[in-house]
């Protein structure tokens, strides 16, 4: 039988072990997103973009993902197992919450690589509901000379399965622009609801 004292000893030193990262990224809140082809949980990056994690949030609470969905399936040509997905309101802005400014990855840090959560937008400061995850390295969106890039804000910590299914999906030949050609799928994918977990 372990005496008081020595299990309060050897709660602390596991307390102790426990890295600052880890105890970092359990502050972190999450959030689960039931779609028609599975769940996903992103973990929001709240502390180092607050402004970007926290529109994500307030469109969650308000249930305004719930009922939209993964519209579009931005395949690398090269390698069509990498690329991105695109989902939320689908540039609908009646209920929308107003765009928010701009946190780029050199303010922020959080870069582009597998199962980066961003932000979707037309001209920097216009994002407002709709948001793309990337399924491998990602660069290209990161900020750099003469570009301020996407705003990264989270990641994918369950169900990365699922967001490579979703880019799997079979797309429209056309696009609403030159740039999105082939990238709208078929059947959207549904996200049934989204929730911070408790």
């Amino acid at each position: 039988m372990i005496r008081p004292v020595v299990a309060v000893a050897l709660a602390f030193l596991a307390f102790l072990s426990v890295s600052p990262a880890a105890a970092a990224s359990a502050e972190l809140p999450r959030v689960r997103l039931e779609t028609s082809a599975g769940t996903i949980v992103i973990e929001l990056e709240t502390k180092r973009a607050p402004i970007t994690a926290g529109n994500f949030l307030a469109y969650v609470e308000g249930k305004k993902f719930d009922g939209t969905t993964f519209y579009r399936a931005a395949r690398n040509k090269a390698a069509p197992e990498y690329g991105l997905v695109q989902g939320g309101i689908n540039h609908r802005v009646v209920g929308a919450l107003l765009p928010i400014a701009h946190e780029s990855t050199s303010q922020t840090g959080l870069l582009h690589v597998d199962g980066t959560v961003s932000m979707a937008r037309n001209a920097p400061g216009t994002a407002m509901g709709d948001f793309f995850i990337t399924i491998g390295k990602s660069s290209y969106l990161d900020a750099r000379e003469g570009n301020v890039g996407y705003a990264a804000f989270g990641k994918v910590v369950e169900g990365m399965d699922v967001v490579r299914k979703i880019l799997a999906s079979p797309t429209h030949p056309g696009g609403r622009s030159e740039a999105t050609i082939g990238q709208s799928i078929v059947d959207p994918i549904r996200i049934i609801r989204a929730r911070r977990e408790e």
